[in-house]
């Protein structure tokens, strides 16, 4: 038995912002959101239905990748429009564009190479020992410290978003399927995943951080970029290679990637990754909790209701109809899916929040 549900706890303590300009309610919750979200990903053993506000995600600006990118939090201190963009960590030069809220790799700029045979000789790696992780870290002592559970987003891609940025998008294609660039491909995948076990190790020995958002977006808005064999073959080794660090020490491994990946879901699986929250809008993600939420927590988006005509009571038994078929399952676990936070709000976000507490608290 768990933690009986009060009345109490459906005080509001405060709004959180949400994807989509959304605001999340946070509730009197009776864990902090730290342990919870560690307990749901872990021992899946969830005490409410998580919505995303349970997380906090960190960016420290000693990882060029996160000023390219436009994401530094460092501190609490967000960047001007105007600091964002640069080289990241292997030297590739980013523009950040604010009408779109995010970089581009700089037009017209070269890819350092064209055949991945050829990145022994042209790939400098960055020292990462150089990196002020010492002073980061006292700086975001205090800012870390907020009861939430704390990732560390991973950008610029894993494996194959890495690639894009090495060869461009149609060389990085090809090389997945050309058997002359192999035996090269899968030399520098298994280098790049050693380089990011390091970059966890020394976060973790840091920060006071839960777990890492690894990015590496595998599809376009009908399918994958590349087959399910070439994601086995070259890609998820090294995933999982990644993820049993992460795992190694006591951490939360979630993948992000867009685009319509139903297709790779299993080697998302193998590579060892705890959730994945699918782009709601082009995968079925009520039809992948029910064939795979045994296997791996995923981001479920819960049916729509009409917000301009739906009754009080109507918007409440959606909330609890979502419940109903995805909680009660003691073997599935997910999460709600952040394309639906338009939704997730007023009563509808009361009333599932009490109806999977008291769901949950039975299991």
């Amino acid at each position: 038995m768990g933690i009986k549900f009060d009345e109490k706890e459906l005080k509001v303590l405060e709004i959180s912002p949400a994807f989509r300009d959304a605001e999340i309610p946070v509730f009197d919750f009776p864990m902090s959101m730290k342990d919870e979200w560690i307990q749901m990903a872990l021992k899946k053993k969830p005490v409410w239905m998580n919505t995303g506000v349970e997380c906090f995600s960190f960016y420290p600006d000693i990882i060029p990748d996160n000023r390219a990118r436009g994401f530094v939090n460092d501190g609490g201190v967000r960047l001007t429009d105007a600091e964002k963009g640069g080289k990241d960590m292997f030297g590739i030069e980013w523009v950040y564009v604010p009408v779109a809220g995010g970089s581009m790799e700089k037009p017209g700029a070269p890819h350092p190479f064209d055949d991945a045979n050829d990145w022994e000789d042209v790939i400098k790696w960055p020292d990462i020992d150089s990196w002020d992780w010492k002073g980061c870290a006292e700086r975001n002592k205090k800012f870390l410290d907020n009861g939430k559970f704390n990732n560390m987003p991973l950008l610029n891609g894993f494996g194959f978003e890495r690639l894009i940025s090495f060869m461009g998008f149609e060389n990085a294609a090809v090389a997945l399927v050309d058997e002359e660039q192999e035996d090269a491909l899968k030399a520098l995948l298994n280098k790049l995943s050693d380089l990011y076990c390091d970059i966890i190790d020394r976060a973790c020995d840091y920060f006071a951080i839960d777990g890492f958002l690894v990015h590496d977006d595998w599809g376009g808005q009908r399918s994958p970029f590349f087959s399910f064999d070439a994601g086995e073959d070259f890609l998820v080794p090294n995933m999982k290679k990644v993820t049993d660090r992460i795992h190694s020490h006591g951490k939360v491994a979630e993948l992000h990637s867009c685009g319509c990946n139903e297709k790779q879901i299993e080697n998302f699986i193998a590579g060892g990754w705890d959730i994945w929250g699918p782009m709601a809008n082009i995968n079925d993600t009520k039809k992948l909790f029910h064939e795979y939420g045994d296997r791996i927590i995923l981001g479920v988006e819960p049916y729509n209701y009409d917000k301009e005509n739906a009754t009080e009571e109507d918007i409440r038994q959606s909330a609890r109809d979502f419940v109903n078929e995805f909680c009660s399952d003691p073997n599935k676990v997910c999460i709600v899916n952040r394309y639906f936070s338009p939704y997730l709000q007023g009563i509808y976000a009361e009333e599932l929040y009490k109806a999977s507490r008291i769901m949950l608290q039975d299991r």
